[in-house]
């Protein structure tokens, strides 16, 4: 190990120095300025798997305690995350979804087979207004992937008539007669996903057209204002954005970026508990990649939107792993160790130093599939266990809408092997922190320590602050592969965190080997 500084509004720019036994930090007040959008504690729930049938809908004759069909224990959960945007129906599904087919009478609603996803029959139950309903209850934005890939521009103009006029329209008609008789109102709309794949496997100048052509018809009613989304690049597929930025421009509000924490898209990706110590901190370094990801793809956008009207959505992220042994292939059951949440708060962390173009985040998935806050239990018994991802996400609460804080960071850094996309491997600083200004005026600082065998001390100078109060929680376990199941659903959780002290505005905090500290200093 050697030290750097590290400045963490430019992650990229650290230079050697030995001069600190201990970290050291400072955070100045008034440097704050860029807020931290909610919307980057984003979910997606596509219809993959048991993410919405047995995971967020059981249906209302459920021997599982539901709410109107919902899950009671996982819409608590989730009301519990203040889930302030949520992403639906995909996904690749999105690109093979036809709206009609998920209203009206259930009994009456098609069957579908879900050929993305390990060609499950599914019966539509779960459909516009299940989920547009989910949201009006969790208190969250609906995200829409509209299907450009097999749809049709009227189609999808039909679908947002549908949810949000309010007039005396024939699509407002079919959803007053079906039960719902005021619009939802539903802001975030996606023209397509992964348009350059799963969703028809076009060129960018094709699809740049035809987002056009979508988003003319794609109309504003009685209110409601859409925020348009084109379908962007696969991390570093930088001639896409380039192409959509001269093709499209600010005929879009965002357009989306999908980066995944995985050793390749051939093969094996690995085990999700089953690694070894050089497994984990390539990951480490894999999920901060994202940064000059970010980077780059925001530099091109720049160069037409220098003045970043348009925003840049990671509508997908987190981390991938081989399927878990028994379950059902094609449907991405991944269990969830202490290795992920720290691919969580890093690539948060990340996100709140870029608010200036990032604008949302949804990670992938919000139940049993991928990277998912919650496991609920396969053989519909009605277990659920919290994974240490959803941990992360509920002690970072405090980050949404506050103001970002630059923090100025001395510590360890540590190299670790590289990719295809790294090839003289990566260096990464020890010590990944994060600070804001909350709307009470408090501060909140996250720290976390990715070493596996080595305690961090920091002491963090607080300019401009005149703190009196500190309390803190963390997230750790004996091993980084450790997790939580059915039978053992709090062996990773927060806990209250005890070893930081407050002494003329300086705090000093002992963090732990693989540990996840969130400080609140009052």
């Amino acid at each position: 190990m050697r030290k750097v500084f590290i400045t963490t509004a430019i992650m990229l720019g650290c230079t050697l120095t030995m001069s600190a036994e201990d970290a050291k930090a400072t955070i100045d007040i008034k440097q704050g300025s860029q807020k931290i959008h909610k919307e980057i504690y984003g979910q997606f729930a596509e219809h993959l798997g048991s993410c919405i049938y047995g995971g967020l809908w059981v249906g209302e004759n459920s021997v599982i305690p539901n709410i109107n069909g919902y899950r009671k224990d996982v819409f608590d959960a989730l009301k519990n995350l203040q889930v302030p945007v949520l992403r639906w129906p995909g996904g690749c599904f999105a690109d093979e979804y036809h709206w009609m087919d998920g209203i009206g009478p259930k009994e009456n609603r098609p069957k579908m087979q879900n050929n993305n996803w390990g060609g499950t029959i599914e019966d539509n139950s779960f459909g516009t207004h299940e989920f547009l309903n989910l949201c009006e209850m969790l208190g969250c934005e609906p995200y829409i992937s509209g299907n450009v890939g097999s749809g049709t521009v009227e189609e999808l103009a039909k679908w947002v008539e549908y949810m949000t006029s309010d007039g005396d329209t024939p699509m407002a008609k079919l959803r007053r007669k079906n039960g719902r008789d005021k619009a939802w109102k539903v802001k975030f709309l996606g023209v397509g996903n992964e348009s350059w794949g799963c969703g028809g496997n076009m060129r960018p100048e094709y699809y740049a057209d035809l987002y056009r052509r979508y988003s003319v018809y794609c109309r504003n009613y009685d209110g409601n204002k859409l925020y348009k989304i084109a379908s962007g690049a696969s991390d570093y597929d930088y001639t896409w954005t380039k192409v959509l930025m001269n093709n499209i421009g600010n005929r879009m509000d965002g357009v989306s970026l999908h980066y995944y924490t995985v050793t390749g898209w051939s093969g094996s990706k690995g085990s999700a508990t089953k690694f070894n110590d050089d497994d984990y901190y390539w990951t480490m370094g894999k999920c901060l990649g994202i940064e000059d990801v970010i980077i780059k793809h925001s530099k091109l956008m720049d160069a037409k939107d220098p003045q970043k009207k348009i925003g840049l959505l990671v509508d997908e992220w987190g981390t991938w792993w081989d399927e878990e042994p028994g379950t059902i292939a094609g449907h991405l059951y991944q269990q969830n160790a202490l290795r992920d949440a720290f691919v969580a708060a890093l690539s948060l962390n990340v996100f709140h130093r870029h608010t200036d173009r990032v604008r949302m985040a949804n990670i992938a998935q919000i139940v049993n599939v991928l990277q998912s806050m919650i496991l609920t239990d396969q053989k519909g018994t009605g277990h659920m266990v919290l994974t240490p991802t959803y941990h992360v996400f509920d002690m970072y609460k405090g980050f949404q809408e506050a103001t970002y804080l630059p923090m100025d960071i001395t510590c360890d850094s540590i190299a670790v092997r590289g990719d295809q996309h790294a090839k003289d491997g990566r260096k990464i600083p020890v010590l990944n922190t994060s600070a804001a200004k909350q709307t009470d005026g408090s501060l909140i600082i996250s720290l976390s320590n990715i070493s596996l065998d080595k305690d961090q001390t920091i002491s963090i100078d607080l300019k401009g602050f005149a703190a009196k109060n500190i309390t803190g929680r963390i997230l750790t376990s004996k091993n980084v592969t450790d997790y939580n199941d059915f039978e053992h659903p709090d062996v990773i959780k927060p806990m209250e965190f005890k070893k930081a002290k407050l002494k003329k505005n300086i705090i000093t905090a002992e963090i732990p080997a693989k540990s996840i500290v969130v400080l609140n200093v009052k």
